[in-house]
């Protein structure tokens, strides 16, 4: 049987935020996210709620072109292709359904960001991180285990994972076409929640 591949989208806006945790951590990237096909048509991560304020967060459905990256005239990014198992595959798809699903009840852990900048462990089961929830679906579907409490996990770390890069550059100069489609692919699609 074939295997099947995940991608995992790094990059880092021109937002205060993004700014402020490369200053204190000095990373290339600021921002993760994760999708199911490589087109990246929409990709799934946590984030603000409305793009103009940043003090709401919760689980968002994400493209290279709305939202706080559609502000963006230049995106630095970096996409890793992860092969995956179907099992593992089937994985992802059930977890992110369960995300998609219960969207309502997630929001953004900014008690726990502030403590990734402290380097101290906090999490909370509703409450995520965009590099924490990429970890988070990675580690459940047995994908990659990083050894490390998952709000600490920045999306510099993600790039240990055993994948290989697809593009690294300019998201927007890219051959990521805009395309606003909004559905996951998958058999959980066909249930119409998706």
């Amino acid at each position: 049987m074939e295997n099947r591949h995940i991608y995992i989208i790094l990059t880092r806006t021109n937002t205060v935020l993004s700014k402020l945790i490369s200053f204190i951590k000095n990373d290339e990237y600021t921002h993760a996210s994760i999708s199911l096909n490589k087109d990246l048509n929409i990709m799934y991560s946590f984030g603000r709620k409305n793009v103009y304020n940043p003090f709401v967060g919760c689980f968002v459905k994400e493209n290279l072109y709305e939202g706080v990256f559609g502000f963006q005239n230049k995106l630095k990014g970096q996409v890793l292709e992860v092969e995956v198992t179907e099992e593992q595959y089937n994985e992802v798809t059930k977890l992110l359904y369960e995300f998609v699903s219960n969207s309502n009840y997630f929001k953004y852990n900014y008690l726990g960001l502030i403590n990734s900048l402290l380097n101290k462990e906090h999490f909370c089961d509703d409450r995520f991180l965009c590099s924490e929830f990429v970890y988070y679906i990675l580690n459940k579907a047995g994908i990659a285990d990083l050894n490390k409490p998952r709000n600490l996990v920045r999306p510099q770390d993600l790039l240990i994972i055993n994948s290989k890069i697809v593009f690294k550059g300019n998201l927007k100069n890219s051959r990521f076409k805009k395309d606003n489609r909004n559905k996951l692919t998958n058999k959980y699609a066909a249930a119409g929640t998706m």
